[in-house]
């Protein structure tokens, strides 16, 4: 068994104010939860000398694995609309980046290892609900086909983190395609560091959009992402909870699962973050949000899209004006798949629109109710069956027209199973207590989100089982 990484560090090879080397910050008791055996597989890694002694120690920070570069990358942000100049990992490490078996360039990131300069007085820990909500809902956004970082591994410390109660502390491996922000523009940008700006849109360039040629390419590529990334979001109900702009990805990742969760009962104004208190990051308002932060980027690259500032500002502008029509495109497309059409026709806009508002009036399940039109079930989920029969009628008249499988179609785009936010709250619970079995039990559930195999994890919560609020958990 080996812990060397074929590491090739490229971020590490940037200007230092891109960063601060450090190592993670040893803990007392390293101890094993899981680690991903298909992800360590696709990585290249060696299972068995992750989920050794030696691995674990490593994995939570106590040894290094040979060729990493341990560093805490710098950025800024706007947090729920307030500019925050200076942020950063504080409490992450990227160890390094590896090639994968695909040829794909990857990220490996500790997360919860401990204070950095820019842990900004926190304790630069994680304990262990985050890391085991972490684990399963960036697990499940990938087995749904959604951009997203992944999860390695996790493990727990044999030490206490103080939030609102003591609480076992743990640490997650993190895989991603780079952790690169928003933020990591604004903070360049920010600072008037033209030449950093530069370095890092040409290192984005490279890393992510080989084919843009120049800052304004990056940007339209970033933005064409995204949109398409808050349509895949809002096909299945996730709210990301905190879409801060040190939390968008430029690659168009899922990336920062704090308080996220998934709906149960529909309604476009749901929210479930407690820090979120004015719905500023509800369900609904997730694509205006993303607009926001991509604004917030083109403004970043100013200085590099034109010498003219009128000429850049003109050009980014138009480049963000063109979100809303990406995402309309997009929402479209994963919406119309979901009641079964693979054809377009100009009423399809309406009679979704129809249902989700049918849906909201009547807080049915937003799960169960889309994955119910391919078994005969949606009509159950509605207190008012006359409601739904309204729409069901030009539905039907609809699909008549298809001139595919339209039951195939809503079978491979409606997921049986999410990570219902009960089911999310027992495996974090029992891990307390170092009860792992809920967690397993989940993620191999989830695996598999098309496939019913436990009737019961598609089940809404019971009135006392029903999570009202999630928490970021720093």
């Amino acid at each position: 068994m080996s812990l060397s990484i074929p590491f090739d560090n490229s971020y590490g090879r940037l200007p230092e104010r891109f960063y601060t080397r450090q190592d993670p910050v040893p803990v007392a008791e390293p101890g094993l939860i899981a680690v991903n055996q298909k992800l360590a597989q696709e990585l290249g890694l060696d299972f068995q000398a992750l989920t050794s002694e030696p691995g674990v120690a490593a994995l939570a920070g106590n040894a290094r694995f040979d060729g990493a570069d341990p560093l805490a990358q710098v950025y800024a942000g706007h947090q729920f609309g307030g500019w925050s100049p200076r942020l950063g990992d504080g409490r992450a490490i990227l160890l390094g980046e590896l090639i994968d078996n695909k040829g794909l360039r990857r990220d490996i990131q500790l997360k919860g290892s401990g204070r950095t300069p820019y842990s900004r007085g926190g304790d630069g820990r994680a304990w262990v609900g985050p890391v085991i909500r972490e684990y399963i809902v960036s697990e499940a956004m990938h087995a749904l086909g959604i951009p997203t970082t992944r999860a390695l591994a996790a493990v727990t410390t044999g030490e206490t983190v103080m939030r609102e109660r003591p609480l076992p502390g743990a640490v997650l491996t993190r895989v991603a395609s780079s952790h690169i922000r928003v933020g990591t523009f604004q903070y360049f940008a920010s600072q008037r560091d033209t030449e950093a700006l530069r370095a890092l849109t040409d290192y984005v360039i490279a890393r992510h959009y080989p084919d843009a040629g120049n800052a304004l390419e990056l940007l339209e590529n970033v933005i064409a992402l995204q949109a398409r990334l808050i349509a895949r979001w809002m096909g299945v109900g996730f709210i990301h909870g905190v879409m801060n702009t040190d939390n968008s990805h430029v690659a168009g990742e899922t990336i920062d699962y704090g308080p996220c969760a998934f709906m149960d009962d529909f309604h476009p104004d749901k929210v479930f973050s407690s820090i979120d208190q004015f719905g500023r990051y509800a369900y609904g308002r997730q694509p205006e949000i993303a607009v926001w932060n991509m604004a917030q980027l083109a403004t970043s690259l100013l200085p590099l899209i034109d010498e003219d500032i009128d000429k850049a500002v003109k050009l980014a502008t138009d480049a963000v004006h063109r979100f809303p029509d990406i995402y309309r495109e997009a929402w479209l497309k994963e919406f119309r798949a979901k009641i079964g059409l693979a054809t377009e026709e100009d009423g399809d806009a309406a009679l979704i629109e129809g249902l989700l508002g049918r849906m909201a009036t009547l807080r049915v399940d937003f799960t169960n109710t889309f994955r119910g039109l391919s078994e005969g079930t949606a009509r159950q989920q509605f207190s008012d069956p006359a409601a739904y029969d309204g729409w069901a009628e030009e539905w039907q008249a609809r699909l008549a027209r298809e001139p595919g499988d339209p039951i195939a179609l809503m079978r491979a785009t409606n997921p049986a199973v999410i990570p219902r936010n009960h089911r999310v709250e027992e495996a974090i619970q029992a891990a307390t207590s170092e009860d792992y079995a809920p967690f397993f039990k989940l993620n191999a559930v989830l695996s598999k989100p098309f496939e019913l195999s436990e009737a019961d994890y598609a089940k809404p919560p019971q009135p006392e089982e029903v999570v009202h609020q999630t928490f970021c958990g720093t």
